[in-house]
């Protein structure tokens, strides 16, 4: 007998993660409610099997069963993932003509960043060919929280159990002698973003480089999103920062408004 691969023999957790999936895809086809015994013979499974997986999905708050029914239901947080997921999608189409307008503006490199698992996920960047663009400043690619502009404010809108837990989760590491390492030197340093309304990366990431960011806001008036722009220390100089940094905030609140913000 052939030996099977093992890519080709889906393991117990890759069934299990199938059957869940697919009563999802059955309660979303379906208007109404519905029992177990209908789920189960849908699917062909068993009840107590379909049972099982269900108080898995309700535990994880995706179904939800009616009292007096019993029926099960897709809650709201596919929704909320969707409509998410959606937003993300939707910011390249929306800031790329602005990213260029950055762009050209500090002659340097210009990214969008969102947060995604406690780290920065690039979804757009405009440069051009005599501008700086980090290895990290690729579309999909990622970044630290604690010493990018970006990472910090999208850390403004973290309250303290959830700065714990990016600290137990990924931990500060230390980049250049600049690097915030410490939590209470992280939360100095959020308060001071709180009170500017931008953050900056001053040589924390890469010696020799420098980046300024403002945040992007949608409909709700959260931070999704940051704005930034990156080059070296002797070109992003603080005084050309200063200089500019009005039309970058015009840039990103045009950018918020067509996302739905209002001040």
């Amino acid at each position: 007998m052939s030996r099977v691969r093992s890519a080709e023999m889906p393991s117990s957790s890759n069934r299990s993660t199938e059957k869940a999936l697919a009563i999802i895809e059955i309660l979303a086809a379906s208007r109404t409610p519905m029992r177990l015994l209908d789920i189960a013979k849908i699917l062909n499974y068993n009840q107590s099997t379909t049972l099982r997986f269900l108080t898995s999905l309700i535990n994880s708050g995706y179904v939800g069963q009616e009292e007096d029914s019993q029926k099960y239901y897709l809650t709201y947080k596919i929704s909320r993932i969707a409509n998410k997921l959606n937003q993300q999608q939707d910011i390249p189409r929306i800031t790329h003509p602005y990213l260029v307008r950055l762009s050209e503006l500090y002659s340097e490199s210009a990214c969008i960043s969102v947060e995604q698992q406690f780290q920065m996920v690039y979804v757009d960047v405009a440069t051009g060919n005599n501008q700086i663009l980090l290895s990290m400043q690729q579309i999909g690619g990622t970044s630290p929280m604690h010493c990018t502009g970006n990472g910090k404010l999208l850390l403004t809108t973290f309250d303290d159990a959830k700065i714990d837990q990016l600290i137990s989760k990924v931990g500060l590491k230390q980049f250049t002698k600049n690097t915030i390492t410490t939590k209470e030197a992280l939360l100095k340093e959020l308060d001071q973003v709180r009170k500017n309304g931008w953050a900056m990366d001053n040589e924390e990431c890469e010696i020799g480089v420098r980046c300024i960011a403002y945040p992007i806001r949608n409909y709700t008036g959260n931070i999704i999103a940051g704005l930034s722009v990156t080059g070296p220390i002797n070109r992003m100089q603080e005084s050309r920062i200063t200089q500019k940094q009005p039309e970058m905030q015009r840039i990103a609140e045009e950018i918020s408004e067509r996302l739905g913000y209002q001040k």
